[in-house]
């Protein structure tokens, strides 16, 4: 091999050489530091894709668990709110048969009357909770609130009850309910949970159980309502009639049956029954996609996550292979001195 000095060919080899692994180091050095298998794109471009989208449906699951835990957090407020009715309704009925008693007179059943008719205050006022801005309840009127008509929708539902004369009925009304979206897909085909927002004017009508046992006689169809409403006339249930009680208009204690009251009492039982299926779908949802959201994390960790053991041993490799090079590197530009040691 002849003896030159412009070119080094051994020189270049080694530089190239320490070029190399001092690249190969510095990869080491990312990965180990990020904890990520991928650090650019160009080392698995298919493999970062994958896992980008599986990190993106990551991100949504997690969206959708919390909007899983605000829907439970309502129905679980509508459902204290409903036992509030179901207590109120009870006291009232309890009012009503204390007043029933033939040994009081009008003085006592008046102030039975008091109790009975602040009650239906409350009951009023219940039926306007929100939560968040949402309407707790429904009625037989238009619902205002923030709710996007995209996730609720208003129709009409039937309630089949047996009268006193052992005739089954079905009671129209209507209804309303929240839609939630329970796939991260954001489609309601892909799942989906209907909330219902229970009608309480329906629940607290009284049209649907004129009369019973023991009455005497049926109840006054010119004064059709509900309990603590201004309901009256034929159109009790029109979406026009307003649910304030504003004007002081009651349904007094001796003009609704105890029938009427276990009937209500029923319709409430009812509704919190509906309340306690939805809340338990949402927990069954819920377990389902914490499972999945656990099963995309371990399937984005075999794309991304670096084997520490295993990068830790070729950074040592590496690590050797750089200090080697950098020595033979100076060691090579030497090689120029033997042509300078002839010259002499």
């Amino acid at each position: 091999m002849p003896i030159v000095v412009n070119t080094n060919a051994a020189a270049t080899t080694a530089a190239f050489n320490l070029s190399k692994n001092h690249a190969n180091l510095s990869k080491s050095l990312a990965r180990l530091s990020s904890g990520q298998r991928i650090t650019s794109p160009a080392e698995d471009a298919g493999g970062l894709a994958v896992a980008y989208k599986l990190d993106s449906s990551m991100q949504r699951t997690e969206a959708v668990l919390n909007n899983h835990q605000n829907a439970l957090s309502f129905l679980q407020v509508q459902d204290g709110a409903l036992e509030s009715v179901g207590t109120i309704v009870s006291r009232m009925a309890e009012l009503r048969t204390m007043a029933a008693d033939i040994t009081k007179n009008t003085s006592d059943v008046e102030n039975y009357s008091k109790e009975f008719r602040e009650l239906q205050s409350q009951l009023n006022q219940i039926q306007k909770n929100k939560f968040n801005g949402v309407s707790l309840f429904t009625s037989n009127r238009a619902v205002v609130d923030s709710v996007s008509a995209s996730y609720s929708s208003d129709g009409s539902a039937s309630y089949d009850y047996v009268d006193p004369d052992g005739v089954t009925q079905t009671k129209t009304y209507n209804s309303r309910s929240l839609q939630l979206l329970t796939h991260p897909s954001g489609m309601a085909q892909d799942g989906s949970i209907s909330l219902n927002g229970v009608n309480l004017q329906f629940v607290l009508s009284l049209d649907d159980a004129t009369g019973g046992p023991g009455v005497g006689q049926r109840y006054n169809n010119s004064n059709i309502g509900g309990l603590g409403t201004t309901f009256s006339g034929a159109n009790a249930d029109s979406a026009s009639t307003a649910l304030d009680v504003s004007g002081g208009i009651f349904q007094d204690i001796s003009t609704v049956s105890i029938y009427q009251f276990t009937h209500i009492i029923e319709k409430i039982a009812d509704a919190r029954a509906e309340n306690g299926a939805e809340q338990q779908r949402i927990q069954s949802s819920y377990e389902l996609h914490s499972t999945n959201l656990i099963n995309l994390e371990a399937a984005h960790g075999r794309i991304m996550d670096i084997d520490v053991a295993l990068e830790s041993t070729r950074f040592a490799t590496h690590n050797v292979l750089v200090q080697a090079s950098a020595s033979m590197t100076a060691q090579a530009n030497q090689l120029s001195q033997v042509a300078l040691t002839l010259l002499q």
